[in-house]
């Protein structure tokens, strides 16, 4: 079986919100081949299988010795069985899904699906920032707040497949109105779009972007420099949250406002040494590739193992 691991060849996907990902990787982490297409989730179901088919088409046409085919995905799996057990309405239709029956059925390989932040957990602990630990937790700070653990080298998912959805933990009792129904979950605080929303709010001004708030943190407009001062506080206290919660070795912060850490990650080290936080904390090091090449890595250990 390790000759398997070290020689053998499996495709990643990622399916985002706007865009899939697809690479070909070797026991080693190498990638020998990629591809990107449109999501096209707004067309529901049947159209995110298809691009998913037409990507995968393309790579496997180039390979024709790949073992297996790993995905990584938004919403809770069940990975024994590979159904989609919810979802959100970024992808219509996806809940209640089963690709992995779908994609074994079409390609006639191996396939596993897991939840996108578990697959880029595995894939920063492989490869990235988690390279030699076995305890980690990771949380992505982007559209939303995604989180996954890591216990003693594997993913702890829960007993209903909910396992690190830190995002979705409240953060504010009584606050901001979450989509999962609940209130003041730190999705509503932590996230690029909360950002957004929270400095719009502060300054009257309309912001699209985070980077076009923290150019105003730069510039030291006083209602953005208080936002960006209540958002690394509260980051604190989440780090101290899992700290105290998991005590992981390393704590992985990913996601897209992870680009612009060099701007806001000395004043989050500063609350954090107010805090006292004996916390190794990590900014991610795969960017968009962790999920595709934790997805690899998580059909090349299911066909490695005993």
């Amino acid at each position: 079986m390790k000759g398997l691991e070290e020689g053998a060849k499996a495709v990643g996907i990622d399916i985002g919100g706007t865009s899939i990902k697809g690479i070909v990787v070797d026991g080693a982490g190498r990638i020998l081949d990629q591809e990107k297409t449109p999501t096209e989730a707004k067309l529901g179901k049947e159209r995110i299988l298809a691009n998913v088919k037409s990507l995968l088409d393309r790579l496997l046409g180039r390979h024709d010795d790949i073992y297996g085919i790993g995905i990584g995905t938004a919403g809770r799996v069940n990975v024994q069985t590979g159904e989609i057990v919810f979802a959100t309405d970024n992808l219509p239709g996806w809940q209640g899904s089963n690709p992995k029956e779908y994609f074994e059925e079409t390609f006639h390989l191996p396939v596993i699906v897991d939840n996108d932040a578990n697959t880029a957990l595995v894939g920063e602990a492989w490869l990235g920032a988690g390279k030699g630990a076995e305890d980690v937790t990771m949380l992505t700070l982007g559209t939303g707040v995604g989180g996954a653990n890591m216990i003693g080298g594997k993913l702890f998912r829960g007993a209903h497949w909910n396992g690190g959805e830190w995002g979705h933990t409240i953060l504010v009792p009584g606050g901001r109105p979450c989509n999962c129904g609940l209130h003041g979950c730190i999705e509503q605080y932590l996230s690029g779009t909360a950002l957004v929303q929270l400095a719009t709010e502060a300054s009257g001004h309309h912001y699209v972007t985070g980077m076009e708030v923290l150019d105003d943190y730069l510039k030291g407009q006083p209602q953005i420099v208080g936002v960006i001062e209540q958002f690394t506080i509260r980051l604190a206290v989440v780090m101290n949250n899992i700290h105290v919660g998991l005590n992981p070795q390393v704590v992985i912060l990913g996601g897209g406002l992870i680009d612009s850490k060099q701007i806001w990650w000395p004043l989050f080290a500063e609350k954090m040494a107010d805090m006292k936080l004996n916390v190794d904390v990590r900014p991610a090091q795969l960017g968009n590739d962790a999920g595709a090449f934790g997805a690899a890595k998580l059909i090349l250990e299911q066909l490695c193992s005993p």
